[in-house]
């Protein structure tokens, strides 16, 4: 019975969604910082490095 109540309940959808969210958020800023740590590392990739152009 309680369960049920707790499901209907607007604010426990928003704090979910605010979870939700906030995670997403640090796992994409964790996967930027690593992306950036790779590329001081080895350099940019994408880039062709042509040492006779």
């Amino acid at each position: 019975m309680e369960v049920k109540k707790i499901i209907k309940d607007k604010k426990f959808w928003v704090a979910s969604f605010l979870v939700a969210w906030a995670a997403a958020l640090q796992g994409h800023m964790m996967w930027l910082q690593r992306q950036d740590a790779f590329k001081q590392k080895f350099g940019d990739l994408g880039q062709d490095h042509d040492p006779e152009n």
